[in-house]
């Protein structure tokens, strides 16, 4: 690797975690409480993640390496906002990312770091990953405090509203949202800890994509209906600019109280519109060919759909849990996210006031992925996909990870956290692992 770049990577990355809080002050010296009618916010984090060698008496092409690894991950992301007119606000979010998850971020089906992008680049490259417009109008009954907040303007909204979001944004922005388990820069890690991993939401390789999303809250319900713009093909860079290969998610929230304490419900359904290969098809004109199966040869116009439960539940004071199941059509191969056809996670967080460290957070969650019998012999026949594909699967099991993390604040903008998780079967592979993962996570935001 080039070690100008190394270099060029270490002084950006430790020029700007300070530069963050720096941005962020100026902006906000004081906690708004008025009405905000600009915002500027900033963050930066850094992740460094290991893992040690492993048993693998084989590999494929997008296997995860056996020895042991070092990848690191840095962005610095400014959220700047706007008010334009009466319920309408701009957006706009600059990013500086540099590094690579494990292998370029193949190898696991859960994949170790939602801080790792499916591009990885050794020297540092800016992108604007969100500009959208939101439109809220107020249906009435009474009125909301919201807080300045990223992507948020201090003020009031009606407690009834409906808001529409149109431009580039990520889909999990505003659906599959959970208070415990959804940001890798301040809890979970795991790509199937902070999203549902059977939700194959659209976006390029960065995680963001066009679309247009409206959200109806009325009382403790809120419904919430999208349409966005899929790759051009799986797994792209590029998106679609036409919604001809498109996504459609809908989603049901009802907020609750059990037994005293606050819970959230969500139920999240998806269809994926795009050009798709069939495993069966791949497999078919493989052993036709007598080639390895390929679902990029036989990819045509086709749907795909899939959905999710996301729960939270407030337990006591300073602790709560959540819980996500999601399952997908498991006939086709995987549009944007990762191999994943079914998964259940389940975790908890706590915070830290009980040893007396109140803005301190630990949590502890455990995940299960599996794969469809299509998709069991598509790899098995030594077909690669998204994130994974070790060249044969001759024993298949499910991917089980267990995550740990403690956050620990060391004021109000600058944290360190430290992660541990174990995989097991990485890839849905028995021959291959356990993989264990530890990693650590500074940053600086407001």
């Amino acid at each position: 690797m080039n070690t100008s770049f190394n270099r060029a990577a270490f002084s950006v990355k430790w020029l700007c975690l300070p530069l963050a809080c720096v941005l962020a002050m100026v902006a906000h010296a004081d906690d708004a409480v008025a009405p905000e009618n600009w915002s500027l916010h900033a963050q930066a984090t850094w992740v460094d993640q290991y893992h040690g060698d492993f048993r693998s008496p084989y590999a494929g092409a997008n296997s995860l390496t056996a020895r042991a690894q070092a990848k690191e991950t840095f962005d610095l992301t400014i959220f700047a906002g706007a008010r334009l007119w009466q319920g309408g606000e701009i957006y706009i979010n600059p990013e500086i990312d540099q590094g690579f998850g494990f292998d370029n971020t193949l190898g696991v089906a859960g994949f170790t770091s939602g801080e790792a992008y499916k591009v990885g680049r050794s020297s540092p490259y800016g992108r604007l990953h969100r500009a959208f417009l939101r439109q809220t109008f107020n249906l009435g009954s009474g009125e909301e405090t919201v807080a300045a907040d990223v992507n948020q303007l201090a003020g009031t909204h009606a407690r009834n509203r409906i808001v529409l979001t149109i431009g580039k944004f990520a889909v999990t922005d505003l659906f599959d949202n959970n208070s415990y388990a959804h940001d890798p820069r301040g809890d979970f890690l795991n790509w199937s800890m902070i999203d549902a991993g059977a939700f194959d939401y659209a976006a390029d390789a960065w995680g963001y994509t066009l679309g247009v999303a409206g959200e109806w809250k009325q009382g403790d319900w809120t419904t919430r209906v999208g349409v966005f713009d899929l790759s051009k093909v799986p797994n792209s860079t590029q998106l679609e600019t036409d919604f001809r290969q498109r996504e459609v998610v809908a989603e049901l929230e009802r907020r609750y109280t059990f037994a005293g304490k606050s819970g959230t419900l969500r139920l999240l359904g998806f269809s994926n519109h795009g050009r798709m290969g069939s495993y069966a098809d791949a497999i078919a004109l493989g052993q036709a060919t007598q080639t390895i199966p390929s679902t990029a040869l036989v990819r045509r116009m086709a749907s795909r759909a899939g959905a999710a439960i996301n729960i939270e539940q407030q337990l006591g004071e300073e602790w709560g849990a959540f819980v996500r199941v999601s399952r997908n059509d498991g006939s086709k191969e995987a549009f944007e996210f990762t191999e994943i056809n079914r998964s259940i996670a389940a975790g908890l967080s706590l915070k830290g006031a009980a040893w007396g460290r109140a803005q301190d957070t630990l949590g502890v969650a455990g995940v299960v992925n599996g794969l469809s019998a299509p998709a069991r012999a598509y790899f098995a026949a030594g077909g690669i996909g998204i994130l994974i594909g070790d060249g044969r699967l001759p024993h298949y099991g499910d991917e089980a990870i267990a995550e740990v993390y403690y956050n620990a604040a060391i004021n109000a903008h600058l944290s360190v956290g430290l992660d541990y998780q174990y995989v097991d079967h990485p890839a849905y592979n028995r021959d291959r692992g356990p993989v264990n993962v530890i990693a650590l996570r500074l940053r600086a935001a407001m």
